[in-house]
């Protein structure tokens, strides 16, 4: 399947699959909590961001390796740009732009949110994260914030649609050992909250 210039537009249109999609990627031991639930637990509040854009004829996105911090519970794992929302922002959209040009280097002012996705929830880290889509018109020129992220990976978007419903599992050391499905392209694993939002992505496409 190729994508043309209608891709945003389709993906705009097109019905979210929702947690379903995230169940396929979900570690088995993960607790399932609602929204009222989680309001009880006091939780951070995020948003992050996949960019696309155009590279070789061929849309891309970016997704980082962070830096490895002993005071981050995600770190040195790989995830979309993003982060904490600040009480400047007007709106989780403008958090996931914030964060993607402070992360690395996309200039804002070039970025179009196209549609939000399915929100989810980190037990660990105590954050309820809205997922967006956008594009930038611009082909980024990636500056990292070296505090933040040591790596950008490009992944073009095609590489997503052939996400089995039966993922591989493997033994994560930063999952304390625990066996969870992962993402496994090229040798980067994509694992826990940032596989499950793909796994949306994906069906989305698929569904397109």
């Amino acid at each position: 399947m190729s994508f043309g210039k209608d891709l945003l537009r389709k993906i705009k249109s097109t019905e979210l699959p929702g947690e379903n999609a995230h169940g396929i990627f979900s570690p088995p031991y993960r607790p399932v909590f609602t929204y009222e639930e989680v309001l009880t637990k006091n939780p951070k509040f995020a948003a992050v961001n996949i960019i696309l854009y155009l590279k070789n004829d061929e849309w891309h996105f970016p997704l980082i390796q962070r830096t490895v911090n002993e005071h981050d519970r995600h770190s040195g794992q790989i995830s979309l740009p993003g982060g904490k929302r600040e009480e400047m922002d007007r709106d989780f959209a403008e958090t996931a732009i914030r964060e993607t040009s402070e992360e690395i280097g996309i200039e804002k002012h070039y970025v179009r949110i196209i549609r939000d996705m399915s929100p989810i929830y980190i037990p660990p880290s105590n954050f309820y994260v809205y997922p967006y889509i956008s594009y930038t018109k611009k082909n980024p020129e990636f500056i990292l914030q070296q505090s933040e992220a040591v790596e950008v990976i490009e992944f073009p978007i095609t590489c997503f649609l052939g996400l089995p419903d039966e993922p591989e599992i493997m033994a994560m050391p930063t999952a304390g050992g625990k066996e969870v499905p992962v993402i496994n392209f090229n040798g980067y694993i994509i694992w826990g909250a940032t596989a499950m939002i793909l796994s949306e992505f994906s069906q989305l496409l698929k569904k397109m």
